[in-house]
């Protein structure tokens, strides 16, 4: 459904329907946030015109299925607005009511401060944290060009939709914007419009006291086609600009529509004092006047029902008319409709080709044996797409199918560029939009660029594969501005995330596995840069279930448990043939997943043996000492790395097997030795 002027019959959307439409919405949100006494008021009634013309006009959408795959795509980016949404939700027949909005910003409502995804119809993704939105929609349009490429023909258009944000200067300032709005660019986007809500004010005051660019500059320099809109409550001009969006198919579109925050709201209208705070009720009684507003709140005409529900109807027909389609290129492209279910992230088929790489006897950095286990899944996955950072030879990413290209986008590799932070963005726009499924890599330490994007895949409870390489002070002679310290444990206190770090080649495909099998959240790969030796596929099914396997020793006779993670798995077996020569017998234990670890000895503490553990890992220990019992240590790093080659660093810094064994043998009440390498560091708990 695209309601342009020319489709619109004049008696539907009259100048009057504008008003009545454009004040409705102005007080069904002034109304929301002053019932909830909390919330943004002047971004909604600066904005109302501009979300009425796109959603009336432009913007294709089925209220009565907010899910439907060819849907176009609203992403509100400046997501402190969100009463706007919902009063356009309400409105145009969502299921979103106006008790819904009366308990907007309580407890349990479906009306929440910030949109959530998955907790009100028709919202696309969760925003809030500013340019997240904008970068999300990035994702959400190139992989609806990604799957229009790999779906449509000559005869059948399946996938042939836009993707709309509505951001404000908040979200331009933000460093990702710069990031995403880049990329998109040098894809050529031409389904993304972006309209910037310009009202010059931000919580301190005019956006000008801190921030001078030339955004149509800016944006054009990036390679989108830029329009401007002088009086963002003109409907026509606004109507115009967006008509014009959509006739541009060879780059992303960004419209300048000058707003006024607050408008209509006397004493503070065009002010920061409207933008995070409720009018109050003189001011609102004031409006009311103005307007020639019914007194009662979340008033909402019966002639603007009415014109809603025609303009619903219409959205209905072009979801039916799509399902017809949909219908007949599914019985002509079985295994397409198999491999790119539009209207979820796929899982793949099966595993099997992991499954040959589980006894791998191969001594080999985790990175490199991730990227035979990427390789082969990918034969099997259609649907596994992504790449890299700009460093997709070093985390070993690069897949077969080709490269993602401006005009192009048949390929399955993403160059994302030196873009850590969009990168991840992007990717959950892309499992958000449904029929793709992302990963995307950079080296650890640079996990702290795109963390807050990560936290938004966990939040939305998005399936993306972030994969994580140079783990560790093993990184060596780049030093510690390249040596991460408290990333992982980092990584693991964000909730929701799947942490994996393998030890081995076999696990290493196993952490594969477990990644595009979990569809319920993101999952984290923690590999290394420096080769590590086999361990063989024995014990692989226990990680799945208690979060780690022996590798050596039996519980039954240990005397003592030697337990690390990736690269310090093979410290530990070291450690444990250094003890044998003292005539203690050691079991070893390779953690790929703490958390999986953690959760098993919540349900059982009889899961570990009742003997002292030394827990180790190349990294923060704080994690480690929650879990230590009284008689454990605890080996890690609580400071920054050297600049050295990887094995001295690990040697000044104590990580060692020497340090390993003197940690047991002191749990054990035993003297520590001397051993070869002259380390006898401990860190207890």
């Amino acid at each position: 459904m695209s309601i342009a002027p020319s489709s619109t019959s004049a008696d539907l959307l009259t100048d009057e329907v504008d008003r009545l439409a454009i004040t409705t919405l102005r007080f069904l949100a002034a109304d929301a946030v002053q019932s909830a006494n909390s919330g943004h008021p002047g971004l909604p009634l600066g904005a109302a015109p501009v979300a009425w013309t796109l959603w009336s006009r432009h913007l294709r959408h089925d209220p009565a299925h907010p899910r439907w795959p060819d849907r176009d795509r609203f992403v509100l980016s400046a997501g402190h607005g969100s009463a706007l949404l919902y009063a356009l939700l309400h409105v145009f027949g969502y299921d979103v009511t106006l008790d819904d909005l009366a308990h907007f910003r309580q407890l349990g409502s479906r009306t929440p401060g910030h949109p959530e995804f998955g907790m009100t119809p028709g919202v696309e993704t969760t925003t809030g944290p500013l340019g997240q939105g904008l970068a999300n929609a990035v994702g959400m349009a190139l992989a609806e060009r990604m799957l229009a490429a790999r779906c449509n023909d000559a005869e059948h258009r399946v996938v042939d939709h836009r993707t709309w944000v509505l951001a404000g200067d908040g979200d331009l300032m933000e460093g990702i914007s710069h990031e995403a709005a880049s990329l998109a660019g040098r894809l050529g986007l031409g389904r993304l419009t972006v309209i910037f809500d310009d009202n010059n004010i931000t919580i301190d005051g005019p956006a000008d006291l801190s921030c001078g660019d030339d955004a149509l500059g800016r944006f054009a320099a990036y390679g989108w086609h830029t329009l401007s809109v002088e009086d963002g409550n003109d409907v026509r001009a606004i109507d115009r600009a967006l008509a014009q969006a959509r006739e541009v198919e060879s780059a992303p579109t960004f419209i300048k529509v000058r707003t006024t925050i607050g408008y209509g709201a006397p004493g503070v209208e065009g002010t920061s004092k409207v933008h995070g705070s409720p009018l109050g009720a003189e001011n609102l009684a004031a409006m009311r006047v103005k307007f020639d507003w019914p007194s009662a709140p979340f008033h909402v005409p019966t002639t603007l029902r009415s014109v809603t529900a025609e303009l619903g109807a219409k959205g209905a027909a072009a979801h039916l008319s799509w399902v017809q389609r949909y219908a007949n290129w599914t019985a002509d492209n079985p295994q397409l409709a198999v491999d790119f279910p539009l209207d979820r992230v796929p899982a793949p088929s099966n595993c099997d080709a992991l499954a040959r790489l589980f006894e791998s006897p191969a001594k080999m950095a985790t990175r490199q044996a991730s990227g035979a286990a990427l390789t082969a899944l990918a034969a099997e996955y259609p649907a596994l797409v992504g790449g890299s950072a700009d460093l997709a030879g070093s985390t070993n990413t690069a897949i077969p199918g080709g490269d993602v290209r401006e005009g192009d986008y048949a390929g399955r590799t993403i160059h994302f560029g030196i873009r850590e932070h969009a990168m991840a963005a992007v990717m959950n726009g892309i499992s958000l939009h449904g029929g793709l499924r992302p990963f995307g890599s950079t080296f650890l330490v640079f996990s702290d660029y795109l963390r807050p994007a990560v936290r938004l895949s966990a939040l939305m409870g998005q399936p993306v594969i972030y994969v994580f390489t140079h783990d560790s002070i093993h990184v060596g002679e780049d030093g510690p501005t390249h040596q991460p310290i408290e990333h992982i444990e980092s990584l693991r206190l964000i909730p929701g995330v799947t942490v994996l770090r393998p030890a081995d080649s076999a696990e290493a495909a196993l952490a594969w596995q477990i990644a595009v099998e979990n569809l319920s959240g993101p999952t984290a790969l923690v590999l290394t840069r420096q080769s590590v030796p086999a361990l063989g596929g024995d014990g692989l099914s226990d990680v799945r279930e208690r979060g780690f396997r022996i590798v050596r020793g039996d519980f039954n006779e240990t005397r003592v448990v030697l337990a690390a993670t990736g690269s310090e798995v093979s410290l530990a077996l070291e450690a444990a043939d250094l003890l044998a020569g003292r005539g203690v017998e050691a079991a070893v234990l390779s953690v790929m997943w703490r958390d999986r670890l953690e959760a098993a000895l919540s349900a059982d503490p009889g899961t570990l043996p009742n003997c002292p553990v030394v827990w180790t890992e190349a990294g923060a220990t704080t994690g480690w000492r929650a879990i230590a019992r009284d008689r454990d240590h605890v080996i890690g790093l609580d400071r920054f790395g050297e600049s050295g080659p990887g094995p001295q660093v690990a040697a000044h810094l104590g990580l060692t097997a020497s340090a390993v064994a003197n940690a047991a043998l002191t749990a054990l009440g035993q003297q520590g030795a001397q051993w070869d390498d002259g380390s006898s560091r401990i860190v207890s708990p």
